[in-house]
This record gives C-alpha cells, sequence and structure tokens, in this order.
C-alpha cells in the first residue's frame, strides 16, 4: 500500500465536525500558506501530532483530532521529512487519496495558549523565511 514504515494508527487534526465514515480529500486551502490548494491530505501516527494541527488550523471550530485511515497509498510528507528532519520523527504523511474517518479521538494533550502561540510565532518564523515553502 505504500513505502512509509508505518502502519497506524493514523490521526488527522483539524477544525472540522465531521462523522465516521467522511472522507477526507485533498484540494483544500494549506493551513499555513493559504494562497496555495494542497495536492494531498495531511496525517500523522502521532495523536498529540494531529492535535498540533487541529490547533493551528484555520477557522474557528473547535480543534478537533481523529482516528484515519489511508484509502490509498501514502508517502512521508515532504516538508517536515529529511527536507526539515532527518528520517520521519513527526511519523508525518501525506496522500492524494482520500482518508476515511474512523471516529473522533478525545484523549490528546492540548496546548496551553502560551504554547500555542509559541507554536504560531514558530511558524510564523519558518515561512517568513525563504526556505519556508510547501511541497506541494
Amino acid at each position: 500500500m505504500s513505502d512509509a514504515l508505518d502502519e497506524g494508527p493514523f490521526f488527522h487534526g483539524t477544525k472540522a465536525d465531521l462523522q465516521v465514515g467522511d472522507l477526507l480529500t485533498a484540494g483544500f486551502r494549506s493551513n499555513y500558506r493559504p494562497e496555495i490548494v494542497m495536492n494531498h491530505i495531511y496525517f500523522t501516527a502521532l495523536v498529540d501530532g494531529a492535535g498540533l494541527a487541529a490547533e493551528i488550523a484555520a477557522g474557528d471550530g473547535e480543534p478537533r483530532v481523529y482516528a484515519v485511515e489511508p484509502t490509498g497509498s501514502f508517502e512521508n510528507d515532504p516538508n517536515v521529512t529529511d527536507k526539515k528532519f532527518p528520517g520521519n520523527p513527526t511519523r508525518s504523511y501525506r496522500s492524494t487519496e482520500p482518508l476515511v474517518v474512523l471516529g473522533e479521538v478525545h484523549d490528546w494533550t492540548r496546548l496551553t495558549p502560551e504554547a500555542l502561540q509559541e507554536w504560531r510565532d514558530r511558524l510564523a518564523a519558518i515561512l517568513a523565511d525563504e526556505r519556508g515553502e510547501i511541497i506541494n
């Protein structure tokens, strides 16, 4: 199914209110560069990594983490693997194929307001750097 070395379980963080069986697909604006429409859907094998993504996702909804299953092949996320970190310590992946929602996960670590602001500041600095481009 994939050349990625992870079998899951997998998680996706978002502010969308989803139901079991919903499909998450590529083709939406990036949370980090809204002018870019993404060719992939992103997910991770770390529940708190998905929680971080949910916390910094665009929109006004409540941050949510969902257990998901890829419906097709997937690869290591090149935005955080090797380009920025050796290997794949964040266990982050992407796919052009949909992810199916298996259910909502409630036991993930919420960030304090201070930690959330630190992440937002860190991301802003990365994106302000010309090397902060997104590999789409």
